[in-house]
C-alpha cells in the first residue's frame, strides 16, 4: 500500500472501529512512518547524549535500482511479512525455504504479529507499535504472492489490465508499457513486488501476470483492498477491547454502508501517485463521506508539524565536520511521539525475528 492506504485508510477504518480521533490520528500517522523511517543514523545531542535507530525503509523511487535495496533489512519484518504459505507454527510448505517468505494475508504469522503488539499495549509506545502492526498487517494483504527477498520467486511476465478501462487508457497502463519496452523485465531486480512495479500497491487496479512458476494470477485489488480493511476493523475492535487473543472472527465485520463507501474509494480515486490519491481521501474524510463525522487530519512527515521536528528541534551542525550533526536535548525528548515510534520500531523488530518467525523455522536477518 501507499500513503492513501497507510495513512488514510488506517484512520478511518479505525475511526469506523470507535477509536477517537486522537488516537486514531497517531495510529494512522505510526502505520505511514513506516515507509518514512529510512535513516538509521544515531541521533546526537549537544550535551553527548545519543538515541540509536533502526530503518524501517527504502525509499524506492527507482524499482530498476537493486544495488542499495538488495540487503536492506526492513523488507522482511515491515513491508512483506512471511506466509508460510498460510500454515500454522510446525508445518513448514512443500519445496524451497523461500516459500515460506511468501506474504500470505492474514497468515497464522500475522495473527501471531497482532497477539506479540497486544503485550506492549499498555506501554507508552503501545499504540505507535500498533500502528506499525496495522501497516504491516495491511501490506500482508498488498503484497501477498511477493517475499521481501531477492530471488527468482519474485519474478513476473506478461502484466495485463484485467476488464478496467482505468489502467487501459492514456495514464498508468501506457506508461508501464513504455517502462517495459525501454527496460526488460531482467533488468528489474525480483525483489518483494519490483518486477510488478507498483501495482500490488495501487487500491483501483485489476490486474493479471504470470508468476515465476508460469502460474496465471488475477489480481482484484479494490476487493484486496477491500478485505484487508475489514480485517484492520477487526483487529482494531480487539485493540479497543483489550482482547489479547486475537481472534478476529469473534468481531462483526465493518457496518455495509460505510464498506461501500471504502470500496467506491477504492475503484474511483485513481490518481496514479499516491500523494494525490491521498488527497482525495482527506478531502472525503472531511466532507463526511465515511460517517464518523467531518474531520481535518494531515501527514507531515518532516519538517515543520512532524513528529521528528517536534521532537528534536532544528539540526546544529558539528564544529569541523561536514557530514555530522547535532539537536538540543530537551527531557522532552524521552516523552515525544517520534521516540515513542523508534522504541516501537526496534521492539517489533525484535520480536518478529527472534520469537515469532522462528517458531515457524524461518530465520532471516
Amino acid at each position: 500500500m501507499q500513503i492513501d492506504g497507510h495513512h488514510a485508510l488506517t484512520y478511518v477504518v479505525a475511526r469506523i472501529a470507535g477509536m477517537e480521533k486522537q488516537q486514531a490520528e497517531k495510529l494512522a500517522y505510526s502505520a505511514q512512518y513506516v515507509d518514512e523511517a529510512t535513516n538509521s543514523n544515531p541521533v546526537r545531542f549537544k550535551n553527548g547524549a545519543m538515541y540509536d535507530r533502526i530503518a524501517s525503509a527504502h525509499k524506492m523511487l527507482d524499482y530498476r535500482n537493486s544495488s542499495q535495496l538488495a540487503n536492506h533489512l526492513s523488507w522482511i519484518p515491515f513491508h512483506f511479512l512471511p506466509g508460510n504459505q498460510g500454515l500454522p507454527a510446525g508445518e513448514s510448505p512443500q519445496g524451497h525455504f523461500t516459500k515460506r517468505l511468501v506474504c500470505f494475508p492474514d497468515s497464522p504469522i500475522s495473527r501471531d504479529m497482532l497477539r506479540m503488539v497486544m503485550k506492549y499495549r499498555e506501554q507508552p509506545f503501545g499504540l505507535h507499535m500498533f500502528g506499525i502492526a496495522m501497516h504491516v498487517y495491511a501490506d500482508t494483504f498488498a503484497h501477498q504472492g511477493f517475499a521481501g527477498i531477492t530471488h527468482e520467486i519474485n519474478e513476473v511476465e506478461e502484466i495485463e489490465p484485467v476488464g478496467h478501462p482505468h489502467i487501459q487508457d492514456k495514464g498508468l497502463w501506457a506508461r508501464v508499457k513504455d517502462e517495459f519496452l525501454n527496460f526488460s523485465l531482467s533488468s528489474v531486480a525480483p525483489l518483494g513486488h519490483g518486477p510488478a512495479l507498483s501495482f500490488p500497491d495501487r487500491p483501483y487496479c485489476h490486474w493479471s501476470y504470470l508468476d515465476s512458476e508460469d502460474n496465471l494470477v488475477v489480481r482484484d485489488n479494490p476487493q484486496i483492498f477491500s478485505d484487508a480493511a475489514n480485517q484492520m476493523y477487526k483487529a482494531i475492535r480487539c485493540y479497543l477491547a483489550g482482547d489479547n487473543t486475537m481472534v478476529l472472527e469473534n468481531y462483526d465485520n465493518i457496518p455495509g454502508v460505510q464498506m461501500n463507501v471504502i470500496r467506491q474509494a477504492f475503484e474511483t480515486i485513481i490518481h496514479e501517485e499516491g500523494e494525490d490519491r491521498h488527497k482525495d481521501w482527506l478531502h472525503w474524510i472531511a466532507m463526511n463521506k465515511f460517517g464518523f463525522g467531518e474531520e481535518k487530519i494531515q501527514f507531515i512527515a518532516k519538517g515543520k508539524g512532524s513528529w521528528k521536528q517536534a521532537a528534536r528541534g532544528k539540526a546544529i551542525p558539528i564544529f569541523g565536520s561536514e557530514d555530522l550533526v547535532a539537536y538540543k536535548y530537551r527531557e522532552e525528548f524521552l516523552h515525544s511521539d517520534w521516540k515513542y515510534f523508534h522504541d516501537a520500531l526496534k521492539t517489533f523488530r525484535l520480536e518478529i525475528v527472534r520469537d515469532i518467525l522462528p517458531e515457524y523455522g524461518i530465520c532471516v536477518a
